[in-house]
């Protein structure tokens, strides 16, 4: 197993962040990392989501969503063929910030399967800096949204 964690405080509220984080259909206008989402954001639900690492191609994969909380917490949950070979398990979280007026945006994810020591320095390098890519663009996205309102 391995996980990667990431995190980047915001301007904004709680509802703000998620509002940005779930309008999948804007993803391609800003997000680095994540270049397309579709589906529903509902526990249970399908994704179709396509990645694109700054030093790679792009992947393509049908993650299952395990918690859609809103203005809390989005988690899916994706595999590579089948189970055990590799799986990775996709979260942000949206938690109090430590200024006034702030709100912590926490991404990350846990890596499984057979795969896993094979991938890890990719998943240390491009897939790490895609988070903090995608954290740094999601910061500029929310603060210049809600800054011109």
């Amino acid at each position: 197993m391995h996980q990667i964690i990431t995190d980047i405080e915001i301007a904004s509220t709680p509802a703000q962040i998620w509002s940005v984080l779930t309008d999948f259909e804007s993803f391609p206008d800003w997000n680095p990392f994540i270049r397309a989402i579709q589906g529903s954001v509902a526990k249970g639900s399908r994704l179709s989501v396509s990645v694109q690492p700054s030093t790679g191609r792009t992947m393509a994969f049908k993650p299952r969503v395990l918690v859609a909380d809103t203005n809390v917490e989005l988690r899916w949950l994706g595999r590579l063929l089948v189970p055990g070979i590799f799986d990775g398990e996709h979260f942000f979280r949206i938690l109090p910030g430590t200024s006034p007026g702030c709100t912590r945006f926490v991404q990350g994810e846990i890596f499984g399967g057979l795969l896993v020591r094979l991938m890890w320095h990719n998943l240390e390098g491009a897939t790490k800096a895609g988070f903090v890519a995608m954290n740094a663009a999601l910061k500029v996205r929310v603060e210049a949204l809600w800054r011109a309102k």
